[in-house]
């Protein structure tokens, strides 16, 4: 067994990383937090089809995956994930992890590969857990179905674990947001008044977005060790 961990700005420093750096054929690198071209670009051409694992959070997972997508090594590149806080990432429901801490440092070293959805955007980034965009007032398409028009509650996208087109989105609406309606979708769209759109953890100012399913997909580890 061989991986490049990636301990992202100040997992390196946590109390639960001798799981990951006692073990035999690991490679321990530590990166700033959403670490970027300069910071993995080289540590990432170094690797020869080993496993890397991020240790981070969904947003740092998001960095990782961005280079290994725009550096086309994708099909090559299997993705172990260690979140540091498995209660605030979304990513651990999504690729069927356990939240025990030592189950995930076996998962992402050890576990079987499978493809995942890779979720683009239209600002050059990469969903990997879940967005939400607080009380949008606007339009929105999943594909060609009209998911809103007028105001909402909130919609959520997450890539689907199912596979199917790729994309969930939860559009809830009502008075008391009672009434949810979710599409699954290659692509969707929205043109809004200016809101809150958090993206993996990310707050951003938006007044529209796209999230599309990427040709290639990710090879992550989720499954049984």
């Amino acid at each position: 067994m061989s991986a490049l961990v990636l301990a992202c700005g100040n997992a390196a420093d946590t109390a639960r990383t001798p799981t990951l750096t006692e073990r035999d054929g690991i490679a321990w690198r530590p990166v700033p937090a959403t670490p970027g071209r300069a910071d993995l670009d080289a540590l990432l051409k170094a690797t020869g089809g080993e496993r890397v694992v991020v240790l981070g959070t969904d947003a740092d997972l998001a960095a990782v995956v961005l280079r290994v997508m725009r550096l086309d090594r994708l099909a090559t590149t299997p993705i172990g994930y260690v979140p540091v806080d498995p209660r605030a990432s979304a990513v651990p429901a999504l690729w069927g992890l356990p939240r025990d801490h030592a189950a995930l440092v076996e998962v992402a070293l050890s576990g079987e590969i499978d493809p995942f959805p890779l979720i683009r955007d239209d600002s050059g980034g990469v969903l990997v857990g879940q967005a939400a965009i607080d009380q949008p007032q606007g339009v929105a398409y999943c594909d060609d179905t009209t998911a809103l028009r007028g105001r909402a509650k909130r919609i959520e996208a997450t890539p689907d674990p199912t596979g199917g087109p790729g994309l969930l989105v939860r559009v809830t609406t009502g008075l008391f947001g009672k009434k949810v309606a979710t599409h699954a979708c290659r692509a969707f769209q929205i043109g809004c008044v200016r809101t809150l759109l958090t993206h993996d953890g990310v707050p951003k100012d938006v007044a529209k977005w796209t999230w599309y399913r990427h040709t290639e997909d990710l090879r992550v580890a989720r499954g049984v060790v």
